[in-house]
C-alpha cells in the first residue's frame, strides 16, 4: 500500500464520516461572525509549488491586514467559535480536501507561507519540499501550543524565525529521512492522543 493510496482512501473516508460535523462547524462559523466558512491562504507545497490551503475560518475576515501571519497568544482577531476550533484543531479538518486533491498528505512537514519558507537554509529547503506537506507531524504535536509560546515573546516574529522554526525544521528533516507508512500511522494516533489530552 503506497502512501498516496493510503492518504486518498483515509482522507476520502474521513470527509465522508465527518461530513455531519463539518456541516455543523460551517453553520456555527456563519452564525458567529461575518465572512466565508473557509480560510484560504497561500502555502508552499511539494517542489515549491504554491497552493491555497483549506481551513475553517477562525478569525475575523480581514485578519491578515490587522496583524501577523502567525497567531500570538490571546489574539483578538480570533472569533468565539474560532477559539474552540483552534483548541481542538478542528479548523484543520478541511485540509482533508487538500489531501484528496493530492496537494497534501495526512502526515508530513507542515506547509508554511512563502515568507517563512524563504528563511529555510537552502539544503534543508530542498529536502523538506521534496515531499508533500502534511496535516500533522511531530512538530505539530510538540508545538500544539505555539501561539501561547509566541505570546510570551517580546518580538513574536523574530522568536518564530530564530527559535521555533529551526526546531520545526529539525523535525521536518528527520521525518523526510525516516518516513514510512507505519511511522505515519503512529504520528496520526499520537496527534489524536495529544488533542484528547
Amino acid at each position: 500500500m503506497t502512501k498516496r493510496f493510503f492518504d486518498a482512501c483515509a482522507s476520502g473516508a474521513g470527509l465522508l464520516v465527518l461530513s455531519p460535523v463539518l456541516l455543523l462547524i460551517a453553520i456555527l462559523i456563519r452564525l458567529d461572525s461575518r465572512g466565508p466558512v473557509f480560510f484560504r491562504q497561500e502555502r508552499v507545497g511539494q517542489f515549491g509549488r504554491v497552493f491555497r490551503i483549506h481551513k475553517f475560518r477562525t478569525m475575523v475576515v480581514d485578519a491578515e491586514r490587522r496583524g501577523m501571519q502567525i497567531t500570538v497568544g490571546a489574539d483578538p482577531r480570533v472569533t468565539r467559535v474560532g477559539t474552540f476550533l483552534r483548541r481542538y484543531k478542528l479548523d484543520e479538518l478541511p485540509q482533508l480536501i487538500d489531501v484528496v486533491l493530492g496537494r497534501m498528505s495526512l502526515v508530513g512537514p507542515r506547509p508554511e507561507v512563502p515568507r517563512y519558507v524563504a528563511c529555510y537554509p537552502r539544503d534543508v529547503k530542498d529536502l523538506v519540499l521534496s515531499v508533500r506537506p502534511g496535516i500533522t507531524d511531530r512538530a505539530s504535536i510538540e508545538f500544539k501550543d505555539e501561539n501561547e509560546i509566541l505570546g510570551r515573546a517580546a518580538d513574536p516574529h523574530r522568536a518564530y524565525v530564530e527559535e521555533v522554526l529551526p526546531i520545526k525544521l529539525g523535525y521536518y528533516v528527520a521525518y523526510v529521512k525516516n518516513r514510512s507508512l507505519f511511522g505515519d500511522i503512529g504520528i496520526i494516533f499520537s496527534t489524536l492522543l495529544a488533542i484528547v489530552r
